[in-house]
């Protein structure tokens, strides 16, 4: 009779989701949550919080909005119902009234211990310049199963110092589609290459150890695709790594790119290890690319890239 009740719960559970009294705020489009558009939602969130975090439903829906927030608003949980069914979409690009880069943004996060789960956050401007999908200034920020679609600049990793997790996330862009000073982890990430281009820019500053690293990603081409680089660095030191991860054909065999300036040559710390499919063959990568060693690999953890002063651990 127990396991009865206990199936009859779980399946419960997987139709229907947690109930939605779990949840501190509801956002619906249709009007039966607490407000219609996520931007309200957010705002509604008290500053520095001294009761905790704040978790945030979002029901299916196409929500056009740009959103942000801001530095004072930390500990928050957005959960969207349905990954491919809760959509956030803002349509700016560089070159509307000179914005520049920095400000295309469809959801711009500032805040500390910021999380994001079953959303999908695009930018669908035309291909006339930059456009931004995720601009990320928090620290300590963590996206589970969320999709960011765009073209040139998807994901700005924005502030160093800071650090991010992406966890089982799908990517895609143009150009240069992961940029960014920051710390971050993409681990099971899908990573859709939409131009023959660059998938990383890295800008990460000389004294900060850890850039990016890549860690059992699945790297994708647009079927029009055939020449892609791993990255290019966008500032001297700029360091990526790419572990474990699966390459199509379609990757250039050189690999890297020194963004037209031999002296990055010296300095940008690019790495590959136990990269499988036609496109991780480094037989004719740039001599100033490192190979690791199992030893070397070894090294690089959740634990040790993203523990920063705090001892931080996404993943427990």
């Amino acid at each position: 009779m127990k396991k009865n009740i206990l199936l009859f719960v779980f399946v419960l559970i997987a139709r229907f989701g947690y109930s939605q009294q779990h949840y501190d705020i509801i956002v619906d489009r249709n009007g039966t949550g607490n407000f219609r558009n996520i931007q309200q939602a957010i705002d509604s969130v008290r500053a520095f919080n001294p009761a905790g975090t704040v978790s945030i439903f979002i029901k299916k829906g196409f929500y056009k909005e740009k959103l942000e927030i801001p530095s004072y608003v930390c500990n928050v949980r957005l959960i969207g119902e349905d990954r491919d069914q809760t959509i956030i979409n803002y349509d700016d690009h560089a070159n509307i009234r000179k914005m520049g880069t920095f400000k295309t943004y469809t959801f711009k996060i500032c805040g500390n211990d910021i999380r994001l789960e079953n959303l999908t956050v695009e930018n669908t401007a035309a291909q006339m310049g930059q456009a931004v999908a995720l601009h990320v200034e928090g620290d300590r920020a963590v996206f589970l199963n969320c999709r960011f679609r765009g073209n040139q600049d998807t994901i700005y990793t924005g502030k160093q110092n800071a650090r991010q997790y992406f966890l089982n996330c799908s990517i895609e862009g143009t150009t240069d589609f992961i940029f960014g000073p920051s710390t971050a982890w993409f681990e099971g990430c899908s990573i859709l290459c939409k131009r023959n281009s660059y998938i990383t820019a890295a800008s990460t500053p000389e004294n900060i150890k850890y850039g990016y690293i890549l860690n059992n990603c699945k790297i994708m081409l647009a079927d029009s695709v055939t020449n892609e680089y791993l990255g290019r660095p966008w500032r001297a030191f700029a360091m990526t790594l790419f572990m474990n991860c699966q390459l199509p054909k379609g990757i250039r065999p050189i690999g890297w790119d020194n963004w037209k300036n031999p002296e990055n040559e010296k300095t940008a710390r690019y790495m590959e290890y136990n990269n499988t499919g036609e496109g991780a063959v480094t037989s004719g990568r740039l001599a100033w690319i490192k190979l690791l060693t199992k030893k070397e690999a070894a090294e690089f953890t959740v634990e040790n890239v993203l523990k920063g002063y705090d001892n931080w651990n996404p993943t427990k």
